[in-house]
């Protein structure tokens, strides 16, 4: 079974911010780096997938 992150986004830059996107319900501000060798991250609050646009043919 393989399970799907619960929002992905698609950027242009190799470092983003997640603040869960939902005002007073959201989470705290966090800044992830993506790493070139797989192309995209996680959040670890929300589980939102960032993935770079270099990447998007071969990250699911």
């Amino acid at each position: 079974m393989t399970l799907n992150a619960p929002e992905t986004a698609l950027v242009s830059t190799w470092k983003v911010a997640c603040d869960g996107g939902e005002g007073a319900l959201g989470h705290p501000r966090v800044w992830l780096s993506i790493p070139e060798d797989t192309g995209f991250v996680e959040c670890g609050y929300c589980d939102k997938r960032f993935v770079h646009e270099s990447a998007k043919d071969r990250v699911k």
